[in-house]
């Protein structure tokens, strides 16, 4: 079975996240950083940064991308791969940037890269290979040898994505005052984007009408919730919502915002909800701030009771589906035959990222993609 475990011709995992800041003298830094080239003021920058504040100037997803790397790394352990896993930040330390110039200094010459985001768009991938390639130019600019990125394929179907969302739902019904449980509607959430990055996402075929964006979260919202209908024996109404929008007014983006959605649903006399963050990864700001706290005092004023599920986090089943794709990565690029794991009517994502996929707003090199300037 040794074969089964051979990462070959990967010798490092690199886990790439957005980064956040982990106490109040980082907020504006960081936001400076998440905006650099947009021209907004510092001043609007302390306004924004107010939901920081609110936590005491600390982002949970670092801490929350350490307990990934520490699952990460015990799942590896205990199945037997001898892959390292780094950690780089787009938008604060531990910088993409460092990280990779260490993975040189390690030796290591094939990198795959998980980023943390599951679905197709041009913040949740192509912005991430944006920065790869920025990373690769600085160190080919020092006169390293840079290394091979690859990055692993959007897992929003993969059953070890889905299954900690799945029972984290049917935990918060069961959480729900028994009158209101079976009439409960499930609302998943996840983050609006501008209705013309959601229809160029994905591959150009998928363009249009919400792009892959909207197509894959669609196709994850009707699995948990077929789930969910086979182990209650109860069919709950669900909707596709959005949150954490953050555009110019005059710039449609995705609706409904989950705040109205849940004043439309009391209005119906709907008489609970679950709101499941299927979007997120982990319980970052957006859902301590745009869930926790906004939308669930809007439900307590309108008097509906709410509950929030689980994002997936550190599950261990999480950790165990990395390895599985890692693995599937690594004999698809060395010619063995493999067998993509996928649920849902999708089928898996591509492991390249095609020409003309999740175009950006303008010409900018990316790595990991077909038309990447890095082989």
């Amino acid at each position: 079975m040794r074969d089964a475990l051979d990462a070959t011709p990967y010798d490092a995992l690199l886990l790439l996240s957005f980064g956040g800041p982990e106490g109040p003298d980082d907020v504006v830094p960081f936001l400076e950083n998440v905006t650099r080239g947009r021209g907004i003021p510092k001043e609007r920058l302390k306004e924004v940064g107010q939901h920081y504040f609110l936590f005491g100037g600390v982002s949970p997803i670092n801490d929350q991308n350490r307990a990934l790397l520490d699952a990460l790394r015990k799942d590896f352990a205990e199945h037997g791969l001898d892959l390292p896993v780094y950690w780089g930040n787009r938008n604060w330390g531990p910088y993409l940037t460092d990280t990779l110039r260490e993975t040189v200094a390690d030796g290591r010459r094939r990198v795959l890269v998980l980023a943390t985001s599951a679905y197709a768009s041009y913040s949740g991938c192509r912005q991430y290979r944006e920065d790869l390639a920025g990373a690769l130019a600085t160190l080919e600019g020092e006169g390293l040898e840079l290394p091979r990125i690859d990055k692993l394929r959007h897992y929003f179907n993969h059953p070890g994505f889905l299954e900690p969302m799945i029972e984290g739902l049917l935990k918060s019904l069961a959480e729900l005052p028994e009158g209101v449980r079976a009439g409960a509607h499930l609302a998943f959430t996840t983050h609006s984007i501008p209705n013309a990055s959601a229809d160029t996402s994905g591959p150009a075929e998928d363009h249009g009408g919400g792009g892959a964006y909207v197509k894959q979260h669609l196709d994850v919202a009707r699995l948990v919730a077929d789930a969910v209908r086979e182990r209650t024996g109860i069919d709950h109404p669900w909707q596709l919502v959005y949150q954490s929008r953050s555009g110019a007014p005059h710039i449609p983006w995705l609706e409904p915002d989950i705040c109205d959605h849940l004043e439309e649903l009391h209005g119906n006399g709907v008489p609970a909800v679950v709101m499941a963050p299927i979007g997120f990864v982990s319980d970052h700001m957006e859902v301590l701030y745009d869930l926790d706290t906004e939308a669930t005092a809007k439900a307590e004023e309108l008097g509906l009771p709410v509950r929030r599920s689980a994002t997936v986090g550190a599950d261990p089943r999480f950790a165990a589906a990395i390895r599985e794709l890692v693995l599937e990565r690594a004999a698809a690029e060395s010619g063995r035959g493999v067998t993509p794991c996928a649920l849902g009517t999708l089928g898996p994502s591509h492991n390249l990222c095609p020409v003309g996929c999740c175009p950006a707003r303008a010409p900018k090199p990316a790595a990991a993609g077909a038309d990447s300037p890095y082989a």
